[in-house]
């Protein structure tokens, strides 16, 4: 049997269906016709593949049966995919329109897209919020290697509202380099939003950032934030992940700078793994190893600093995964989860004890989930912490073995201290910064261009 894809229980059963050729209406009768229940519609088909709902033991097992898998293996696959709906409410339309957004672009990329709307407008805070400079940014955004988004996303927020303020205010000769600086600030805080757990806000930032970088022409930007956005959606809505990486790779072009194609290459590669799409993603994965050799430095743009051999070695580690080989998979991963950011060491060390899973290596894959709790603790990442809690939830099927359980009592012992997602509200507000754990835990940070303080915090 082709092995199922972990971490995305959705598309496995949307996949198992149409390779029997069936709609989701035929697959409903089936199934109700192997249950005897006729409860079951198109519809739960439909919330099922999207992940809207998770379904229970009891329907998993009848699509086991109507699918002709082992239950064992969907078991596997439901242990580690997301929990909660990731296209509900307001993310669900947030992500329809940028999904049309990006379309639009792909279509015509020199046009602008649609009018930012009233610039001048305070997103939440009473009076002028402080200037914001490229300078500003960058600073910010190296301050990401240090700290997470439930750290970070508020400050972000807070540049991302100065730079639309500015550009209100700014003279027709100025306005191409502010379009640039608000899809810079978007770009970042949509990061940190998604990096804190706030979906909303950050497709919010992506949104304001499409389309700024769409009316200044500038399809590099562009491209980046498409890539962004799609790492939001890879694990909950691979489908959707695809769609706009693929746009970003095609509006962007083949003359945009090495580091960007190599990072789409990689969304298009892991979002088309986790779907099941063998030869696209493989495909994907050539592209971006052949972007990376031209890939230089020096002359990159300033938000690719963090595209070193480890990040693109756990970016590679975690397709192969998603892919079903993970023997070739563990030596990228070690070498991801050896990263100086906390953040990508909870992350590829999470995906290196799924490897280990997959082989049936249960010591070793406890071993490098126990190192990437340790580094989710200290992220402020609630990203992070999302990976580490699946990774529990996946040796949770391992609970005959002794390690496993360890790892279980570890993880439930250690979870008040794993970062939370913050609240849409409190994500968008920006006091000052405050490490609660991890490097300079109980450190009062200033601004990023303050001096950091000294002074006592509370509890990790």
């Amino acid at each position: 049997m082709r092995p199922l894809a972990p971490h995305t229980l959705g598309p496995v059963l949307a996949r198992l269906r149409r390779e029997r050729g069936w709609s989701q209406l035929r697959t409903a009768r089936e199934l109700a016709a192997v249950s005897g229940c006729d409860t079951v519609t198109r519809h739960e088909i439909s919330r099922w593949e999207r992940q809207e709902r998770t379904p229970g033991d009891f329907w998993l097992d009848r699509l086991a049966l109507l699918f002709e898998v082992p239950a064992a293996e969907l078991r596997r696959v439901r242990a580690c995919s997301p929990r909660g709906a990731a296209a509900t409410g307001e993310v669900s339309r947030l992500r329809a329109e940028l999904c049309a957004l990006a379309r639009r672009w792909l279509a015509d990329p020199g046009a602008p897209l649609a009018p930012i709307g009233p610039p001048w407008r305070a997103l939440g805070a009473s009076g002028a919020p402080p200037p914001v400079t490229g300078a500003d940014l960058a600073q910010l955004r190296r301050l990401d290697d240090l700290l997470g988004g439930t750290d970070l996303a508020g400050h972000g927020a807070q540049r991302l509202e100065s730079a639309l303020v500015a550009l209100g205010q700014g003279g027709r000769g100025e306005r191409r380099p502010l379009l640039r600086l608000v899809a810079g600030a978007g770009q970042l805080a949509g990061w940190q939003a998604a990096d804190a757990g706030d979906a909303v806000a950050a497709l919010h930032a992506y949104r304001l950032a499409l389309l700024a970088a769409a009316a200044a022409g500038d399809r590099t930007a562009a491209g980046h934030v498409l890539a962004s956005a799609s790492h939001l959606f890879a694990t909950v809505e691979p489908g959707t992940a695809l769609l706009l990486a693929r746009a970003g790779q095609g509006g962007a072009g083949r003359g945009g700078p090495p580091a960007l194609r190599a990072l789409l290459a990689h969304r298009v590669a892991f979002a088309a793994a986790l779907l099941g799409r063998r030869p696209a993603a493989d495909a994907a994965l050539t592209v971006a190893e052949q972007a990376l050799a031209r890939h230089r430095p020096a002359a990159a743009p300033d938000w690719s600093y963090w595209l070193d051999p480890a990040a693109a070695a756990g970016m590679t580690g975690r397709t192969l995964v998603a892919l079903g080989r993970p023997l070739r998979a563990v030596p990228l991963l070690r070498a991801g989860a050896r990263s100086g950011r906390l953040r990508e060491r909870a992350v590829y060390g999470s995906w290196l004890a799924r490897a280990y899973a997959e082989l049936g290596e249960v010591e070793q894959a406890v071993e490098a989930g126990g190192a990437a709790l340790v580094a989710a603790v200290g992220s402020g990442s609630a990203r992070a912490a999302a990976e580490v809690t699946g990774v529990a939830r996946l040796l949770g099927t391992h609970r005959d073995r002794a390690p496993a359980r360890r790892h279980l009592r570890l993880v439930r012992a250690t979870r008040p201290w794993l970062p939370a997602a913050a609240p849409p509200a409190e994500a968008r507000q920006a006091g000052p910064i405050f490490v609660t754990s991890g490097h300079g835990a109980g450190r009062r940070c200033g601004p990023p261009d303050g001096d950091p303080g000294g002074q006592p915090g509370g509890a990790p």
